[in-house]
């Protein structure tokens, strides 16, 4: 079994910053693809950005520009650094991890953290 563990969420106006983090921990081998979505209130969840192992990544087109996906393997974390906030980005936002296990690859989500960017 995997946990995950996100922080850093909350609110913040117009144009301002946000470091969310998702940590770890549990019985894996090795931690895959990582990565961050979102869900709006009446909206589908979105992909924001993902990093794979070997370190490349993707972004959707809205926070291309604006956001930034690392990982530390070292600490099992994932981060997601946003600037220029926008009130759009207000969403519940969830880690997902996919992780490898003996045999196969398991997929996990964070329990979500809400980010609400005010105008």
């Amino acid at each position: 079994q995997v946990q995950l563990v996100e922080s850093g969420g909350g609110l913040v106006q117009a144009g301002g910053s946000l470091r969310l983090s998702c940590a770890a921990s549990g019985s894996f081998l090795s931690i895959d693809t990582m990565g961050w979505y979102r869900q709006a209130p009446g909206k589908q969840r979105e992909l924001v950005a993902v990093i794979t192992s070997g370190g490349s990544t993707n972004y959707a087109d809205s926070v291309k520009g604006r956001v930034t996906i690392s990982r530390d393997d070292v600490k099992n974390t994932v981060y997601l650094q946003m600037h220029s906030l926008r009130p759009e980005d207000t969403a519940v936002y969830y880690c997902n991890v996919l992780v490898r296990t003996w045999g196969k690859f398991d997929n996990y989500w964070g329990q979500g953290t809400q980010v609400t960017v005010s105008s």
